[in-house]
């Protein structure tokens, strides 16, 4: 499991690691019942502190990406198909608002991105 930190982020380290760690299940790199390293393993990995990788692993549970079991660990949950589908939607609106703020930045009208998403969804 790859994360990486970054000190001069706006989002709280916590929130890095559930990020990431989303990340890796949705995109299949992370699978199914796949243990996750120890709370302390991973602070210590990351050099961050136990509480942080605590709260990211609660975080991860609530939303139910992830399972633990007492004295056992933690394990990638069953995902659920449309828990998956609005984490990928969710991802979506988030790249299409930046695209759009960079749009507006240089002028371009609505008309004209209606047209470029047209040329570039039917491309595929």
């Amino acid at each position: 499991m790859k994360i990486i930190i970054s000190n001069s982020s706006d989002e709280p380290i916590y929130a890095q690691v559930v990020s990431q760690i989303k990340e890796q299940i949705v995109k299949g790199e992370l699978l199914e019942s796949a243990a996750l390293p120890s709370i302390r393993n991973l602070a210590k990995e990351l050099k961050i502190s136990v509480i942080t990788t605590k709260r990211a692993y609660d975080e991860l549970e609530k939303d139910g990406f992830i399972v633990t079991v007492a004295g056992k660990g933690s394990y990638v949950a069953a995902i659920n198909q449309e828990m998956l589908r609005e984490t990928k939607v969710r991802s979506i609106e988030e790249k299409m608002t930046e695209a759009i703020t960079e749009a507006k930045l240089i002028g371009l009208s609505f008309e004209e991105l209606q047209k470029m998403l047209k040329l570039i969804y039917e491309g595929w």
